[in-house]
């Protein structure tokens, strides 16, 4: 684990190197979802719990594995988190989620590891559920977004094409599209926001 990697894993310094991009980065959502619908939530990876704040009026868990993010969502935000990996995390039926969040995460995984997890969040949703995922996309190159990409912690940004495939492989398509995270008028990272549900 590099430097970079390394204070990036302290909530603060996460929680601030996001700040400017959260309201951005989660405006697809808003423009899709009609969220005073939406009963129970699954932020899965959901670091330090910037993302609670969007469901002040739900049914809210977060999970996670790294435990010093667990503890400082709790005390920021007082709402339910626990250290879990989400691969094998169980709930009861009647206790399934209709909005499973994924938010940046996939790009941290190999495809093996992202089919397996996204699988098993299939079995987490209500019937009328849907997964939303968002996430980056690799960019052509020679741009100030490929090369913040290719600087990522996460080793796997994967072209829009390559989501694709494995998004609908898993579920069925309602929303997926992609949007800019900018900075000053420039692009900095191309990401896409898809909303699917399980496929029958």
């Amino acid at each position: 684990m590099n430097l970079t990697e390394t204070l990036l894993e302290q909530p603060f310094v996460y929680r601030l190197w996001q700040a400017p991009f959260v309201a951005q980065k989660f405006a697809p959502v808003l423009a899709h979802n009609d969220m005073s619908r939406v009963n129970r939530v699954l932020d899965v990876a959901c670091g330090p719990g910037t993302n609670s704040r969007q469901f002040a009026h739900t049914a809210y868990l977060g999970i996670d594995i790294n435990e010093r993010y667990i503890e400082s969502a709790r005390k920021r935000y007082g709402r339910d988190f626990i250290t879990a990996d989400a691969r094998t995390y169980r709930t009861a039926p009647e206790n399934r989620f209709d909005f499973i969040l994924v938010n940046s995460f996939l790009h941290h995984i190999d495809t093996g590891d992202v089919v397996e997890l996204l699988s098993h969040l299939r079995t987490l949703l209500t019937g009328d559920g849907c997964v939303h995922i968002l996430d980056l996309v690799l960019p052509a190159p020679g741009s100030i977004a490929r090369f913040l990409a290719d600087a990522d912690r996460g080793k796997f940004v994967r072209p829009l094409e390559d989501w694709k495939s494995i998004f609908t492989g898993l579920f069925h398509p309602i929303v997926f599209e992609t949007y800019p995270l900018t900075g000053a008028g420039i692009t900095l990272w191309e990401m896409l926001y898809f909303k699917g549900s399980a496929l029958k």
